[in-house]
């Protein structure tokens, strides 16, 4: 038959000795994943950058990277159209001022040019014949003032005789009186001669003075026609090299096309873009710094260009004598400055930022080879230092490298032979 079989109970001691079990277990477990508060990591010193923190003067400024070109650039631009007919120079060369540089031809307006210069050559002779045609009237008109003039007279002496005699009863009244009409009318007859003469002398000098101009305003058209011929050879404006030249024998070009420019020996200056996040701190005659072959060398923003066109556009001059041997294209790195210099305490800066953005760092100590996690307070910073607020001193060393996979750790232990 079945036998009852009495249920096993756990004593009391024995519930607890399991429970003690299952905790400790427990926690060795969360021990294998989770970091316990003062946790020390061993890492090889050789993978780390240690930087010294020290005190300097702060200045904020961003690196920008400044193409050299020519303090002035003279554009040259095609004054009339032509076809090219002979290129005179190579790009490159270094010019003088009114050197030929190429010529162009253009049969159109060479026909212009006879043609205008016909029409003056006709005015001119027209001119001309005029003038004599109304120096002749006017001689003519003079001959008559003095055929008229002596008639006068002779009428003017046979009045006077004729009134003696008139009065002696010598003469009839009707020789004095006719005398005396023939007298009235050459006076008269002077009179009006000599009117019409002034008249033809002023119109005579009206139409020559209308003429004159005609000829006059020609002439200064048929000149600057001339002008117009002169710039189908196109001349350097200024002294200067050669950096472009578009012209092949036989290509036509407009009026007003580019066809080179001049780079002016007088000097040279830095163009950049600078990030748009800096626009509001940029101004003219804000001060930067250039360094080459070693030798750092002052810049002034000297323009600002309008447009913003992948970032802001300046100009940037050198204060001083620029350094020697700078050529069109180069590219130099620049620092401008975005505020003064002033006495701070620097960190330099490095990939640990992006772990712990400015909060914290891993500060060696005395000894070197333990680097404890300590709370700093950063604020400002430029491509090179932070600017230390708070949690660092003068001659503390701070690992500046990436904290990957350093960031849950309190304590680095640095060794010299861990791989």
């Amino acid at each position: 038959m079945d036998v009852l079989i009495p249920k096993r109970k756990w004593s009391f001691v024995t519930r607890w000795w399991w429970l003690g079990a299952l905790v400790l277990a427990g926690t060795g477990a969360a021990g294998l994943y989770w970091p316990r508060p003062g946790q020390r990591l061993h890492v090889a010193a050789s993978r780390l950058t240690i930087s010294p923190v020290v005190r300097g003067n702060f200045q904020e400024f961003t690196a920008i990277d400044g193409v050299v070109q020519p303090l002035h650039t003279v554009y040259l631009d095609a004054a009339e159209a032509g076809t090219v007919q002979q290129v005179l120079v190579e790009e490159g060369t270094t010019l003088t001022v009114g050197q030929p540089l190429l010529r162009l031809t253009n049969p159109d307006l060479q026909l212009e040019m006879v043609n205008r210069e016909t029409a003056v050559y006709d005015l001119m002779n027209n001119l001309r014949n005029t003038r004599t045609q109304l120096l002749q009237n006017r001689i003519l008109r003079q001959n008559q003032l003095a055929d008229i003039d002596f008639q006068l007279a002779e009428a003017r002496r046979v009045f006077d005789t004729n009134q003696v005699l008139y009065s002696q009863k010598v003469i009839a009244r009707q020789d004095y009186l006719q005398s005396q009409n023939a007298y009235r009318y050459q006076r008269r007859r002077r009179q009006l001669t000599q009117q019409t003469l002034r008249q033809d002398s002023m119109a005579m000098q009206q139409q020559l003075g209308a003429m004159q101009e005609s000829v006059q305003r020609m002439t200064s058209n048929l000149a600057l026609m001339r002008r117009k011929m002169d710039d189908l050879l196109l001349r350097a404006p200024v002294g200067g090299r050669l950096s472009s030249l578009a012209a092949e024998v036989g290509e036509a070009k407009t009026r007003g096309q580019r066809l080179g420019q001049i780079d002016a020996l007088a000097g040279v200056k830095l163009h950049a873009a600078v990030d748009e996040f800096y626009i509001a701190r940029i101004a003219a005659g804000q001060v930067g710094e250039v360094v080459v072959d070693g030798q750092a060398y002052s810049l002034r923003v000297t323009k600002i260009f309008a447009q913003v066109a992948k970032g802001l556009q300046i100009d940037l001059a050198f204060t001083g004598t620029p350094p020697p041997g700078l050529r069109r294209g180069q590219t130099l790195p620049i620092r401008l400055a975005l505020s003064t210099k002033a006495p701070a305490v620097l960190l330099p800066k490095g990939g640990f930022y992006q772990q712990t953005v400015g909060n914290w760092a891993f500060k060696l100590g005395a000894d070197g080879t333990r680097a404890q996690r300590v709370a700093i307070r950063l604020g400002r910073q430029n491509p090179d230092y932070y600017e230390v607020l708070a949690g660092l001193q003068p001659g503390d060393r701070v690992v500046t490298s990436s904290y990957e996979g350093y960031a849950d750790q309190q304590e680095l232990v640095l060794d010299n032979d861990r791989p």
